[in-house]
This record gives C-alpha cells, sequence and structure tokens, in this order.
C-alpha cells in the first residue's frame, strides 16, 4: 500500500533529509518536495534535502510562502493522500493541509505539548532538562497542536551539546516515522490530543541572546553555553568592550570569597581560566575572539596578550540595567 499512497514532503534541514530518505526507501510514491534555498548567511552543517530529491528523480520547489497560490494549486493538482512538514521553516496554511486525504502531518523536535514552537533542541538545554523526544503530530492551524500519532523519548546527557542532541533526535525521528507511516496508511494510527494544560511554547531566538548571564549559577552558564555552541553562534561576554566566544566550559562548585560575578580568577592549571558566578565557578575550555577560530583555553592564554587576566572583569549580562 505504501508504494500506491502519494506523499508530497515539506523538508528542510538533517531532519527533513533523514525523514524524506526514509519515505523513499519505504517506496512511498513522492510527487513533490517543497524546500528552502540554502541561506549563504547560515552554518550549513547539515545535509542537501535538494541533493537528495535530485538524486532520487524528485521534483523540488522553492516557494517564498506555503500560501503561494500557485503553489495551492500545483498540490490540489496533485491530490496527495499524505502531507509531511519535516523541519520546514514555514506554517503551511489550512488550504494546503486540507488537500492531504489521509491527514498531514509535522515532525517536532520535542515531547509535545512541551516546547512547542522554535528552537527546542536549543532551549530544553538552556533549561537544563535531562529528557526530550520526537513527536509526529496532525497539523492543525495552531502551531504544534495537533493530536499526537507518535512519540519516542530521547535521553540528555549532561555533555550533550545542541548538535549532538539534534543527532540523536534525527535518529528518532527516522525511527517514529518508519513505524508509524504503515498505520497511518492502514488507518490503525492513534490520535491523541494534547493536554493544552501542559503546554509550553518557545520562539526564536537569536544570537544576541547568548549573551552569558553571571549573576546566576555557573551550571545555567554551562546550559547556555551547551545549547549554542558550534555549529549555533556561540555563547559570549565582553572583556573592556571587546566580544568574548566561550564555546566550551564545565561548571565546578565552589566559590571565591568576596569576588563579584564575572570576576576571573586565578586557576590550578596556569594557562586555565575560571570565572566566579553566582553560584559556583565557571571553568573555560575553549574560547576566542568574536570572528576568529575557537582555541582550547591554554593555546588562547598563550598566543593572545589581551587575554583576561586573573582579577579582571568580563561582563555579561548581570551588569545590563
Amino acid at each position: 500500500m505504501t508504494q500506491q499512497a502519494a506523499a508530497v514532503v515539506f523538508a528542510y534541514q538533517e531532519v527533513g533529509y533523514q525523514c524524506l530518505q526514509v519515505l523513499i526507501r519505504r517506496g512511498m510514491r513522492i510527487p513533490l518536495v517543497v524546500s528552502h534555498r540554502d541561506d549563504p548567511s547560515e552554518n550549513i552543517w547539515f545535509r542537501s534535502v535538494e541533493k537528495l530529491a535530485r538524486e532520487n528523480n524528485l521534483e523540488i520547489i522553492f516557494p517564498e510562502s506555503p500560501g503561494d497560490p500557485n503553489l495551492l494549486k500545483k498540490i490540489s493538482g496533485i491530490s496527495p493522500d499524505l502531507i509531511f512538514s519535516f523541519y520546514y521553516r514555514h506554517i503551511i496554511p489550512s488550504s494546503v493541509l486540507d488537500l492531504a486525504r489521509l491527514g498531514a502531518y509535522n515532525m517536532h523536535g520535542s515531547l509535545l505539548p512541551k516546547y512547542r514552537g522554535r528552537c527546542p533542541v536549543n532551549w530544553v538545554l538552556i533549561h537544563g532538562e535531562t529528557t526530550t523526544g520526537i513527536t509526529l503530530h496532525e497539523m492543525v492551524a495552531k502551531a504544534d497542536a495537533g493530536r499526537i500519532v507518535g512519540q519516542e523519548r530521547v535521553a540528555i546527557d549532561f555533555e550533550d551539546t545542541a548538535k549532538t542532541l539534534y543527532d540523536k533526535l534525527t535518529g528518532a525521528a527516522g525511527r517514529l516515522l518508519d513505524r508509524t507511516v504503515p498505520a497511518i496508511l492502514d488507518g490503525t494510527a492513534p490520535r491523541i490530543p494534547q493536554d493544552e494544560s501542559q503546554a509550553t511554547k518557545f520562539g526564536s531566538r537569536r544570537p544576541e541572546d547568548g549573551l552569558l548571564d553571571f549573576s546566576r549559577s555557573a551550571e545555567t552558564a554551562y546550559n547556555l553555553i551547551r545549547a549554542v555552541t558550534t555549529p549555533y553562534p556561540g555563547a559570549f561576554a565582553f572583556i573592556d568592550g571587546r566580544k568574548w566566544m566561550v564555546w566550551w566550559a564545565n561548571p565546578e562548585s565552589g566559590s571565591a570569597q568576596g569576588a563579584a560575578p564575572g570576576t576571573v580568577i586565578p586557576s590550578g592549571n596556569p594557562s586555565g581560566r575560571r570565572i566566579v558566578c553566582g553560584e559556583g565557578i565557571l571553568n573555560v575550555l575553549k574560547c576566542g575572539w568574536e570572528h576568529e577560530p575557537p582555541l582550547p583555553i591554554y593555546e588562547f592564554v598563550s598566543t593572545v596578550p589581551t587575554a583576561p587576566a586573573a582579577g579582571q572583569r568580563v561582563t555579561g549580562r548581570e551588569t545590563l540595567a
């Protein structure tokens, strides 16, 4: 039955690639793929949906908006059984969703109803969560609010970054889709309403949201660092007005009597740098000036004359009025 079903697939990023690959492998008929052009200003660290589509002789288009009347007309002419959205970045209008005979489904990177909205992989790390997951759900007019068809839980390790967690979620998305498609096609897939009382929603993140706040705990600073480190824009503070990127660090217990948050204190390693936080100490392991390559802290300290010295103040969000 999979071979007769026709799916229009909206897809981008690594999860988009993985899920499109699953449908191709299952023999799903895919008359159209809708995607985004890569933004030259963005760090493109994920595989190309466009390349995968072309390698498999699938038609792919890049409309400016999923509400484009020409797109609606094109999909209407296809009369798809299914519509899928796999990390496509725009909300697909109901006029398009309603064209799918067997429904329209979105793959979301959290355990809905928690962490609806943008950037769930970053937000769960920022909030210090220990578990997240992936959800396949029906698409409705309200974003991420449709009935749940399936979920897979993913453990978050303390050392996970947004990239390593994203990789885990990508694998989970492929497995979830692979086992769920047959049930969708034969009408046995569950349709579990979301509990709106448990819903949380978060918005997009901007590079400027990476400003560290040393008045909070070292673990809070660490969670932000791992949530936005490479390939994301990175966490940062300022040294004498210059933007200092902190690409990796470890939180430590302890305190520095009388030292204000953001103060650099001596390290057991002469090449190390530790920063006082509201609770605990942040041990910086990799850093660099903005627009310069990340360096291990020992290399940064030994080669950069303006590296922060013990007693110097590193400023972050805690200094803002």
